[in-house]
């Protein structure tokens, strides 16, 4: 099949090489010339594990090819994908400038029937606005159809290559099929295939970031009580999973969530529902609980040292919101710089992929904040470690080494990777999530 991807973000360039995997034709769009030739270079710009050798892989045999040229990508192919920005505005509502403009700019190149596919997370009723528009533009055939996207950053290749579901979201019986054949190859041991009407399957990709959203901060809040009331949140945690109509997924507390997924989605949700005069109260709550708990580890902090950090050494693991990535969007560890400095103190920190992007998105305004190579080696002369994001080098720690390293003996512990009680029989100050 012939596919078109308009946008090479995350889920652009990894839905595009992934079709390309089994077998599609690809061409991929970006306005970005410099990115377009980096891409075509085998450079997938991004990290995430996987796609450099299957981007490599695809573009030697020919399957996948990136353009600047929004005619080429729409002409040349059956079925389009709009995986555009869609970034919030300070209001929470949903940034679609970019969505509507290239949708726009798309119609006069329509030579023919068309599946056009909004791939981006978008307000409901968007596939009603995009039909309008491109309808006003072109005499041609078409159909908006929605394919919300579902793939966690880090493990984005696999969830592609392997979805645990494909929603599509069209009443077209003619575009319906044409998705289930194009997605067919990645579902040849069972059936994931969900089909619904537009504004549902919009409604499903909010929906199910919110739940998690929700998860997450159950659980942060359960283990704040936890630690007033001496209880330990792991047991709680290992006692609630256990039930198979709870499971045990998204149930670990930490520092909050981040990504470009959950914030965004949460208060996108929110701000629909401000639209449409529902008061969505549990949104509402789930947004303001994630905001507080990125400075748990800050208020603790404070407390061990009597609020007198100025001119002290903070070292931070981890810059990134999660493992196996380099997205710094509503990272906690940000919240956690920003304060550190504003209240006088030096911030060290490492992380295993993120310090080149931190050093080009962030380098200007948090330009105390020294890098450094690898974990240990910002550990020198510190009067803390505060453990931010959980990478798997950061799991297994040579205590003796710290101990000579370190200025003070205490770690705050954002994900709760560490156990309490070796730490403290080594001669430190353990403060975590609940503890």
């Amino acid at each position: 099949m012939k596919i078109g991807i308009i946008g090479t973000g995350y889920v652009g360039l990894v839905s595009g090489v992934c079709f390309a995997e089994n077998g599609n034709s690809v061409i991929c769009m970006d306005v970005d010339k410099k990115k377009v030739e980096r891409l075509k270079k085998g450079d997938p710009v991004i990290y995430e594990p996987g796609l450099e050798e299957l981007l490599e892989k695809n573009l030697e045999e020919g399957r996948v090819e990136f353009t600047t040229s929004l005619k080429d990508v729409v002409q040349k192919n059956d079925v389009i994908f709009l995986c555009l920005p869609t970034p919030p505005l300070e209001d929470g509502s949903v940034d679609m400038r970019r969505v509507l403009e290239v949708a726009g700019n798309m119609a006069k190149y329509i030579n023919g029937y068309k599946v056009i596919v909004s791939k981006s997370t978008v307000p409901i009723g968007t596939c009603d606005k995009l039909k309008k528009l491109i309808a006003s533009k072109t005499k041609k055939k078409f159909d908006v159809v929605s394919n919300p996207e579902f793939l966690k950053e880090g493990a984005a290749v696999t969830d592609f290559m392997s979805p645990d579901r494909v929603v599509v979201g069209t009443k077209s019986r003619k575009a319906a099929k044409i998705m289930q054949m194009l997605y067919s190859s990645f579902m040849r041991v069972s059936e994931r295939f969900i089909l619904m009407d537009e504004r549902s399957s919009e409604l499903t990709k909010y929906a199910a970031n919110s739940m998690l959203a929700l998860r997450i901060s159950f659980m942060n809040e359960l283990a704040n009580l936890s630690g007033i009331v001496k209880a330990d949140i792991n047991n709680i945690r290992r006692g609630i999973g256990s039930d198979p109509r709870i499971g045990s997924s998204f149930l670990f507390p930490g520092v909050g969530y981040g990504g470009s997924c959950f914030p965004k989605d949460v208060k996108g949700l929110l701000n629909t529902s401000k639209e449409h005069g529902y008061d969505f109260r549990l949104l509402k709550a789930i947004d303001e609980i994630n905001n507080r708990q990125k400075v748990v580890l800050v208020d603790k902090l404070l407390k061990h040292f009597g609020n007198k950090i100025k001119g002290k050494t903070f070292t931070l693991w981890g810059l990134s919101y999660k493992p196996r990535t380099d997205d710094l969007r509503e990272a906690p560890a940000l919240t956690i710089i920003e304060k550190l400095l504003e209240a006088g103190a030096k911030v060290n920190a490492f992380d295993p992929v993120a310090n080149d992007n931190f050093k080009l998105l962030y380098g200007k305004k948090f330009k105390q904040v020294k890098l450094f190579k690898d974990n240990y080696s910002a550990l020198k002369n510190s009067d803390g470690l505060i453990l931010v994001t959980e990478w798997t080098e950061f799991r297994r720690i040579d205590i003796t080494r710290m101990k000579r390293l370190m200025k003070q003996r205490v770690i705050f512990d954002g994900r709760n990777i560490y156990d309490p009680k070796f730490i403290r029989q080594n001669g430190f100050k353990y403060y975590g999530i609940g503890f």
